[in-house]
């Protein structure tokens, strides 16, 4: 039997001086079922042939815009197998609908778009198109996130009753976007960003891995929005109490001005009968606390962990897997639902792979800690 040729990648966005597209590229490539081959990194036509050298690609394939790149790619006999966005919000959309429009299928930094409005809009277009969309919300390709995933899953911590996640920076304590930082640039300008601030970058996030985690949805929200430092336009601190459609409450705290803080991502989940923690800091251990049983600690790797958890396991017990290996895994997920449609079979990608309604749902958080925030009150989600 042939084996399948790896899947051809064209990359928006992730050109010289970006943060996560090098991420995207890495991580798509580590298990070897995909390879870039195209992209259209920058707005300037320089650059992005500039990265097109960088990455060893035909300069023919190193485009002046994703357009162009769409168009000719979608003519080409061995063009793109699908597109991943890695650039700023506002192009999320415009890039998505142009690529799906063309019969490509989609893999995007998140959130899905710009506004509630625009991923409504995405969608319907995932849907009328009938291809896969994946969205990376990174922290679900952890090991551990997955076996906390399952445990939730499992009804073994009872009756879920709180849950809480906490996502702390502190790379905005001062106005770095004043001195031309690329990122805190494009992170703090409503045109390039949304609305969102410190909500749409790392809170959806958090909403996102409680959801992820713990099975349940979102039901109502009551968030104070701050913005702390001087001039900023838009919200670089956020606190929200949260309902779930069991009747837990819960609790979700971001920020970008905890001075200090690097990447402290923190949830919990507490049930009638035990509860779990995890940390992004220390990410190949998920603390089990049990009402009437001891502490237990689970390490990645191990064979007492859920299928789920083993499933995406690359090194023995105690060898470390990080950020990079995450991405990956959800990269590959992504690979391996486009091989099968590819291969004429149903277009089913595995429930853990996040996807367009992961999408919505993190978008309606952002619009919803808006409202909540303007009423100064609980609205519905």
């Amino acid at each position: 039997m042939t084996e399948p040729h790896k899947l051809r990648m064209g990359m928006v966005g992730g050109g010289p001086g970006a943060f996560i597209g090098p991420v995207h590229r890495i991580a798509a490539e580590l298990d070897g079922k995909i390879e870039l081959v195209a992209g259209a990194f920058s707005q300037s036509p320089e650059r992005s042939r500039e990265a097109g050298m960088r990455f060893r690609l035909d300069p023919a394939r190193a485009y002046a815009d994703y357009r162009q790149m769409i168009e000719a790619e979608s003519k080409r006999a061995d063009g793109v197998d699908f597109v991943a966005i890695v650039a700023p919000n506002h192009m999320h959309l415009p890039v998505a609908l142009a690529a799906l429009e063309s019969g490509i299928a989609v893999m995007s930094d998140k959130p899905a778009a710009a506004s509630y409005e625009e991923a409504l809009e995405l969608q319907a277009a995932v849907a009328k198109s009938g291809l896969l969309y994946g969205l990376t919300h990174t922290y679900a390709g952890y090991a551990m996130v997955r076996e906390a995933r399952a445990l939730c899953a499992t009804g073994k911590l009872g009756t879920i009753r709180k849950v809480a996640v906490e996502y702390m920076q502190g790379w905005l304590s001062g106005p770095l976007e004043s001195t031309g930082h690329k990122q805190a640039v494009w992170r703090t300008d409503p045109a390039l960003s949304g609305a969102g601030g410190a909500i749409g970058d790392i809170g959806t996030h958090a909403f996102h891995l409680i959801e992820y985690i713990s099975g349940l949805k979102v039901t109502a929200m009551n968030a104070t929005l701050r913005t702390v430092v001087p001039g900023r336009r838009l919200d670089d601190d956020c606190n929200a109490f949260l309902r779930m459609n069991n009747g837990a409450e819960g609790s979700l705290a971001c920020s970008q001005i905890a001075a200090g803080e690097m990447n402290e991502l923190r949830v919990r989940v507490y049930g009638e009968k035990g509860s779990l923690e995890w940390r992004h800091q220390d990410p190949n251990r998920l603390i089990v606390r049990w009402l009437d049983g001891p502490e237990q600690i689970h390490h990645a790797s191990m064979s007492y962990l859920s299928a789920e958890a083993r499933a995406v396991a690359r090194t023995p017990a105690g060898h470390p897997e990080g950020y990079l290996e995450a991405f990956a895994v959800l990269y590959r997920e992504f690979a391996d639902a486009l091989l099968t449609w590819k291969q004429g079979r149903a277009n089913s990608p595995p429930a853990t792979l996040p996807g367009i309604e992961a999408g919505v749902r993190g978008m309606r958080f952002i619009e919803r800690a808006i409202e909540s925030h303007r009423i100064a009150g609980w609205v519905e989600f």
